[in-house]
């Protein structure tokens, strides 16, 4: 499921829009909606915020709930700036990387964590023109937003 994703990531990030990408792709859309329809797997609830975080990179959508895993390209200096947050670059598709900010005032800090460790996500996107932020990766002690969370290893998190 997620090299689908993935691959679908890569295409429209190489395309300008989603009309461009559909051209550049094949000129039969009609063959290329059956094909899709035969590739993407039936939504569940892990594939259906995974698939949003495809569809919110496409429409350059911002605060949309996503789940996916990828690979830690980068660990950052964590940002003191306000509430503090582990910061960690992470690619979810060939050649394309989001930021995720973890706050570890309300949730524990991922470790022991090294790049190129996998782990898996659950959080709120927002989209920027460097691959987009992953946030909310917590739970909200007011309650008022849906719990985010990191897996790595089994550990979760939140």
């Amino acid at each position: 499921m997620i090299a689908v994703v993935g691959a679908a990531v890569w295409s429209l990030m190489r395309a300008n829009s989603v009309s461009e990408l559909k051209s550049e792709v094949t000129p039969d859309l009609s063959q290329a909606q059956s094909e899709a329809q035969a590739e993407i797997p039936r939504v569940t609830p892990g594939t259906q915020a995974t698939n949003a975080l495809a569809l919110a990179l496409a429409e350059r959508r911002s605060n949309v709930q996503v789940q996916a895993s990828g690979r830690v390209t980068r660990l950052l200096s964590d940002d003191k700036d306000g509430s503090r947050h582990q910061r960690l670059i992470v690619e979810v598709s060939p050649g394309h990387t989001v930021l995720i900010a973890h706050n570890i005032d309300l949730a524990p800090r991922v470790a022991p964590l090294a790049e190129g460790d996998t782990i898996e996500f659950f959080g709120e996107y927002e989209w920027n023109d460097r691959g987009g932020v992953v946030h909310w990766t917590h739970r909200d002690p007011a309650g008022r937003h849906v719990a985010g969370w990191i897996r790595k290893g089994g550990e979760m998190f939140h």
